[in-house]
């Protein structure tokens, strides 16, 4: 939820939440990917079915979730098995011209081997058809449980080898659900892989819950609660569900932000006159730093990538738009955006070259890119009320929430604005998504 829909007055309507209880595991409905616009020059490829060496039926289907990763990734055109004309598992099986007749520029085979009891390695090459020679060959290790993502990780080595750019398949996305009827709502907290397989129930309440944010190494969420009858904000440790009260305040505690070495949030805070300012809370020590000063609702804090400032949606100058201020306090806060009148929400690129915005384009909210460097903005968008944009750890796409009827959904965008997927629940509404860090264990 953007800053148009919050600003009433000066106070803040949409902050009268609750949250609930911690569910260590639970079965939700999977989040359905629909790729609705990929790029003309995706790379015809063929994941061969990975062979099983033990005895009776192999316990996981390595290629297939390989191949629907590139796929998703919309760069790459994996062909279907029954239009294969072989299936080899080792080097020495491959015809190329058979490949070749197909129109296929790579290959990937594999092999799914027990290592020991509930043990596995996933052994897999990747060939460029038409020159003939292996780009890529590894062993992935694995468990029973883990092999998913270890199939995700596969996908990514896969990915980064054959353009350039680090894979993201096996990170995680967390967001918001909203099922049942007015006045009967559930609303639940989930985190799920990045295709939204393995979803599971973090946080579930009667009364909405707002502003999940992901911790540098990944372990641990922030999000806002209300469920003490004032806004508070928590922090979730995904692996042994213990949480922390960081933020509860007297007045509005709201949309925490992580700084890239996890010690601090930056957070929105209202005085005794109900106003928004932007602060910073060291965790350790608990010492809150007020950075904004003025009569403004300043708001929806992220930090830099180097971590030495703090980028925010102010209506200073008579509407939204974005604003950078040092992340101690000092200096004047700079104002970021000038196209339009109508910037909310920032979340700055990986490669801080560029942040994603809320735009207001011809009455529409949809999310665009700012060039930091030119100060030029891409509408990326078409929706009607596109919101919550996350950027992907690579920074090669962002995952928003937007509309398909009368219900919410994700939905995903390349930076660049050519590849689009839509991501719907089953089970009511999706909103604010949040993508993770990259998993490094």
């Amino acid at each position: 939820m953007y800053f148009k829909s919050i600003v009433l007055g000066k106070s803040l309507a949409w902050l009268v939440l609750a949250a609930g209880y911690f569910l260590a595991s639970s079965a939700v409905a999977q989040l359905r990917i629909e790729i609705s616009e990929g790029t003309e020059q995706a790379v015809p490829i063929a994941v061969v079915p990975f062979a099983w060496t033990g005895s009776g039926a192999a316990p996981f289907d390595v290629s297939a979730v390989v191949a629907a990763d590139l796929q998703r990734s919309g760069r790459f055109s994996p062909i279907p098995t029954r239009d294969m004309l072989q299936q080899p598992s080792t080097a020495r099986e491959i015809d190329l011209d058979d490949w070749r007749i197909l129109g296929v520029e790579k290959i990937v085979i594999g092999q799914l081997i027990p290592a020991g009891a509930d043990e596995y390695t996933i052994q897999f090459q990747v060939f460029d058809v038409f020159r003939g020679e292996q780009l890529l060959g590894y062993r992935q290790p694995s468990s029973r449980l883990g092999l998913r993502r270890a199939s995700h990780r596969v996908a990514d080595m896969i990915y980064e080898e054959l353009t350039g750019i680090e894979g993201v398949f096996s990170t995680r996305i967390a967001y918001i659900t909203v099922a049942g009827a007015a006045g009967n709502q559930t609303h639940r907290l989930i985190v799920a892989d990045a295709d939204g397989e393995n979803a599971r129930v973090l946080v579930s309440s009667g009364q909405p819950l707002l502003s999940p944010a992901w911790s540098p190494d990944g372990r641990r969420l922030a999000y806002v609660s209300f469920e003490n009858q004032n806004s508070e904000i928590f922090i979730q440790d995904l692996r042994s569900g213990a949480r922390q009260r960081v933020s509860a305040r007297p007045g509005i505690n709201s949309a925490p932000a992580w700084s890239p070495d996890g010690r601090r949030l930056a957070l929105v805070r209202s005085g005794g006159d109900g106003n928004l300012d932007v602060y910073t809370l060291e965790l350790a020590t608990q010492v809150l730093t007020r950075l904004t000063r003025r009569g403004s609702i300043d708001t929806e804090p992220a930090w830099s990538a180097d971590g030495k400032r703090i980028l925010f949606t102010s209506d200073r100058s008579g509407s939204p738009q974005i604003y950078a201020i040092a992340a101690d306090g000092s200096g004047r806060p700079k104002r970021l955006s000038f196209e339009g009148n109508y910037n909310a929400r920032p979340r700055v690129s990986p490669t801080a070259e560029q942040i994603a915005v809320v735009h207001n384009d011809r009455g529409n909210y949809r999310i665009a890119a700012i060039d930091l460097g030119r100060g030029f903005t891409q509408v990326l968008t078409d929706g009607v009320l596109d919101e919550s944009p996350s950027f992907a750890p690579n920074g090669e796409t962002l995952i928003y929430a937007t509309r398909q009827g009368n219900r919410g959904v994700l939905a995903t965008v390349s930076a660049d604005g050519r590849i689009r997927q839509r991501l719907s629940s089953l089970d009511g509404d999706v909103r604010e998504p949040a993508w993770s860090p990259q998993r490094r264990n």
